[in-house]
């Protein structure tokens, strides 16, 4: 792994401690590489936190790798089936991969697999504090889907 690639997992880290959601910090550490400025990065990826909206359903790690995917390889005319057929391999693979390093690419079963209750019912977020960060696995997921998307990127340069 590039030095450069490894400094974009530890920002993707960083983010999340620093409060922002899962999906944030993933698509924030590598937003530039496509001409999109933080903040940008960080409203477009805001709702997929919780595992959607804190709905619990897909992991916002792997929503943050999914907004990547479509910003380094999506397909940008209707009828390019192709295009669409390519995009989705690599969404596919980068899928395939964290949930064979992480048991699951959904959110509530990643807390549950660590000890924490996936609730759902409110849209209201956990309080972050010291207490938060040591019992969920969070902080991992967005250092595994920052790392998978790395390897993605470092394998398409060979």
């Amino acid at each position: 792994m590039t030095p450069e690639l490894e400094e974009r997992i530890q920002k993707s880290v960083e983010c999340f401690m620093q409060g922002f959601g899962c999906c944030q910090s993933v698509v924030s550490a590598f937003a530039d590489l496509y001409g999109i400025d933080d903040l940008t990065a960080k409203r477009i990826a805001a709702g997929f936190g919780g595992g959607v909206g804190r709905m619990r359903m897909m992991c916002g790690a792997v929503s943050g790798m999914v907004t990547l995917a479509g910003l380094d390889c999506g397909h940008t005319e209707g009828s390019d089936k192709e295009g669409k057929a390519a995009c989705y391999k690599v969404v596919q693979d980068l899928l395939a991969k964290f949930k064979e390093r992480n048991g699951s690419i959904i959110c509530a079963e990643l807390l549950n697999m660590s000890g924490c209750k996936a609730v759902t019912d409110t849209n209201v977020p956990d309080e972050r504090n010291t207490e938060y960060y040591q019992k969920r696995p969070c902080a991992k997921k967005v250092e595994s889907a920052a790392r998978v998307f790395a390897e993605y990127l470092e394998q398409k340069k060979q």
